[in-house]
C-alpha cells in the first residue's frame, strides 16, 4: 500500500530512542498516522513540527497497518508559531479537536479552514481577534462535521432571517430579538459576526467571549461529555491570549 499527499502536522511523539510517530491532517484521507524512522534526527526534527505542511509519502504491507512516512517540508509555520503565544495555543487546540474525529476519515472543508486559519494567524497584518474569530467559526464548522449542526441563519420560532440577537442553549438555533424577549435570561446571545446577515466590523472582546461561549456549550454537551471528556485546557489559554488586550 503508498499514496502520496500534502498533509499539515498537528502533533508527533517520540517511539523508542530516534523515531516519531507523526499525526498530520490530510485532504483526501483525513487525520493520519505513521512512524518517521530517523524522525528525532538533528535533520528532521525541524520539519515535523506541528504546523508545518509536508509533502508526506505513507507505505505499509496492509493498509490497516501504522505504515511509515517519509517526509519532506513545503510550508514550515513552526517556528513563528511557537514564538506567538496565541498561534502556538491556538495550534495545540486545533490538534486536539481534530483528535475528536476518527482516523483516516476525510474532512476536506476542515482541512481547508485548518490551512486558511494558519495562514492567516502568522501574515504581517493579522489581528489577534481575526485569528479568534476564525476560531469560533472553525468549532462551527467541527460541530457540523461531527453531527451537531447549529442554524443561525433564521429564529427558530418565527422563521425570519432579521434581528436573531440570540441562541437557544437547548436547540442551537437563533432566535429574533422579539419572539426571545419573554426568554432572554435562558437564551444565550448571538454576536453580530456570526449573524446570517454578517458584519464587516471587527468583532469586539464581548462579541468574541459569547461567540466561544456557544460553541463550547455544544463541543462539551454533544461531542466531548459523552466521552467523558471536558474542554480542553489551551482551549481556555487560546481564549484568554487571543481576547487579552495589546
Amino acid at each position: 500500500m503508498e499514496w502520496s499527499e500534502h498533509g499539515i502536522v498537528l502533533s508527533t511523539r517520540r517511539h523508542g530512542e530516534a523515531d516519531i510517530i507523526l499525526e498530520v491532517m490530510t485532504e483526501a484521507r483525513g487525520r493520519h498516522l505513521g512512524l518517521v524512522k530517523g524522525g528525532r534526527s538533528r535533520r528532521q526534527r525541524p520539519i515535523l513540527q506541528p504546523g508545518n505542511t509536508l509533502s508526506l509519502t505513507w507505505r505499509a504491507r496492509l493498509d490497516a497497518h501504522l505504515g511509515n512516512f517519509r517526509a519532506e517540508p513545503i510550508i514550515e509555520r513552526a517556528a513563528a508559531i511557537m514564538a506567538d503565544r496565541t498561534a502556538s495555543y491556538g495550534m495545540q487546540l486545533l490538534s486536539a479537536h481534530f483528535r475528536l474525529l476518527p482516523e483516516r476519515d476525510p474532512h476536506p472543508a476542515l482541512h481547508a479552514a485548518l490551512r486558511t486559519l494558519l495562514d492567516g494567524a502568522l501574515s504581517a497584518d493579522a489581528a489577534r481577534a481575526g485569528f479568534a474569530a476564525g476560531m469560533v467559526h472553525f468549532e462551527i464548522m467541527l460541530l457540523e462535521e461531527l453531527g451537531v449542526g447549529l442554524d443561525l441563519t433564521a429564529c427558530a420560532a418565527t422563521g425570519t432571517t432579521e434581528q436573531l440577537v440570540y441562541v437557544s442553549p437547548k436547540s442551537g438555533r437563533a432566535v429574533s430579538e422579539g419572539a426571545g424577549a419573554p426568554y432572554r435570561d435562558r437564551l444565550l446571545p448571538l454576536p453580530a459576526f456570526l449573524r446570517a446577515e454578517g458584519d464587516e466590523a471587527p468583532p469586539d472582546e464581548e462579541d468574541l467571549a459569547a461567540g466561544f461561549a456557544i460553541t463550547g456549550l455544544f463541543l462539551e454537551r454533544h461531542v466531548l461529555a459523552p466521552r467523558g471528556l471536558g474542554l480542553p485546557e489551551m482551549r481556555q489559554a487560546f481564549i484568554r491570549t487571543a481576547l487579552a488586550r495589546p
